[in-house]
């Protein structure tokens, strides 16, 4: 899953994910639409907030 179907499936709007993550909302927005990625710790942040692992969070198969 990627960031926006996370954050939808955790029925947060985008403005509360921005705040819970500490960026501002077109930082979020640039995430989602994939023409910027977060930091390492912002991943690690999203990966805890979120329940699963920085490898889905990118879209990395975990059986490869």
């Amino acid at each position: 899953m990627n960031i926006k179907q996370l954050r939808e499936a955790a029925g947060m709007s985008r403005s509360e994910l921005a705040r819970l993550m500490g960026v501002a909302r077109p930082s979020l927005i640039a995430w989602e639409e994939g023409k910027a990625y977060p930091s390492a710790a912002n991943l690690m942040k999203l990966a805890d907030l979120f329940h699963c692992s920085v490898d889905e969070l990118l879209g990395r198969d975990r059986s490869a």
